[in-house]
């Protein structure tokens, strides 16, 4: 029998009618001869209003009873769901990710899955037609319940598609994968192909609209994954490997990132013990850092990088401890920068993109503070007041 891979995202579960109305979609395919894996996210802001609960009582929580509290949301809609299929008659199991087998390494507030044990799924397989997993979770070699950090639904469903060899469907609010944000430039294309490194580069700089590491398992273990708009009759987006394309485009999508900070710092002279320090601590903390540059010169050294602003905290307290033992150090985090990105295969074949990018921003009087370049992407760090205007003028002069 035919198995399947379904994630539904936290506004398509956000009610209990939106509910009822996957419960139906789901007995529909159940009777045309399916099982399905069934991936979910907590219930629209329902970690958010765990997160601002924790905050009444802390302003430094626990990270292990942090993650305790937060997987709490998945499991509701996982029983919640459970209920509705039961009701229509369909056989069903609800299993948080320990008892889906779903083993986490790593800080608990953003593991990685170490491993799926997959002889868990298919025996549950045997007496029911539909598992319904809960999102973001796992459990370490600890015993203890992980969450996979941001997108960890998504990581959970691929992960779960990569274990059955079973192709994955990622269901939202939005009808596939666009060249850019609609809600930035509502003229955008929907795309109908995205290979897996576009999709890994689009989710790394800012897109949003898949987690990273779900398309980097994707790609790893060969399983398309296909993004389309919850119980929508309208075509998604299908991303598979760059093979199965034939015409790739010099650049496919433009990326805005907003949740980013800009870091800067300087030391008057250049010491390797400061770098070591610097890069051993972010390594420790899990903080990825991007676009970095570094300058020495007759003033000393000078660097500068982009991260998440969501571990703005914990870049304070590794300042705050390099301070310490370098007492010269002088940084600043910026909040009032956002990256813009251009993406696409194509690039390796084509010359010319970065100096049509150049132009359009120097046309239109955007300053540009920081650039980097992959074989795929070209990402600049500009303005916050410029960043809609620089996707807008880019999305126009490459008919995206």
């Amino acid at each position: 029998m035919k198995k399947s891979v379904l994630k539904f995202g936290g506004t398509s579960v956000a009610d209990f009618e939106k509910i009822k109305n996957i419960g139906s979609y789901l007995k529909s395919r159940i009777d045309h001869e399916e099982q399905l894996v069934v991936v979910v996210s907590a219930m629209g802001k329902t970690t958010d209003a765990l997160i601002e609960n924790v905050g009444r009582l802390s302003s430094n929580p626990n990270e292990e009873n942090l993650a305790l509290l937060l997987t709490t949301g998945e499991q509701q809609t996982i029983s919640y769901l459970a209920i509705v299929l039961h009701e229509l008659g369909v056989r069903v199991k609800a299993l948080t990710g320990f008892q889906a087998g779903i083993k986490t390494m790593g800080h608990h507030m953003k593991s990685k899955i170490q491993n799926i044990e997959a002889d868990i799924l298919n025996k549950n397989f045997e007496v029911n037609d539909v598992l319904v997993v809960a999102g973001f979770q796992g459990m370490n070699e600890d015993g203890e319940i992980t969450t996979l950090g941001r997108g960890g639904s998504d990581t959970t469903a691929v992960a779960i598609a990569s274990a059955l060899d079973a192709p994955c469907e990622i269901y939202t609010d939005v009808a596939g994968v666009y060249s850019t944000d609609p809600r930035v430039y509502p003229d955008a294309k929907r795309l109908d192909i995205v290979s897996y490194e576009e999709m890994m580069e689009m989710s790394a700089l800012g897109a949003g609209v898949l987690e990273t590491r779900s398309v980097e398992i994707a790609k790893n273990y060969n399983i398309p994954i296909y993004l389309g708009k919850t119980l929508s009759d309208e075509e998604g987006t299908w991303i598979m490997p760059k093979e199965d394309i034939l015409e790739k485009k010099a650049v496919t999508g433009v990326a805005l990132d907003k949740d980013m900070n800009y870091v800067t710092l300087s030391y008057p002279m250049y010491d390797k013990h400061l770098l070591e320090h610097l890069f051993l601590l972010l390594e420790q903390g899990e903080i990825n850092v991007d676009m970095i540059s570094q300058i020495v010169n007759s003033d000393g050294l000078q660097m500068s990088f982009t991260m998440k602003d969501t571990d703005v905290n914990q870049i304070d307290e590794i300042f705050g401890a390099l301070i310490s033992q370098f007492p010269s150090l002088v940084f600043n985090i910026e909040e009032n920068y956002v990256k813009v990105s251009v993406i696409g295969s194509g690039m390796r074949d084509m010359s010319g993109v970065a100096s049509k990018v150049f132009m359009t921003l120097l046309g239109n009087g955007i300053n540009f503070y920081q650039v980097t370049t992959s074989e795929i992407s070209i990402s600049y760090v500009v303005n916050e007041e410029n960043g809609q205007l620089a996707v807008e003028e880019l999305c126009k002069v490459f008919n995206l």
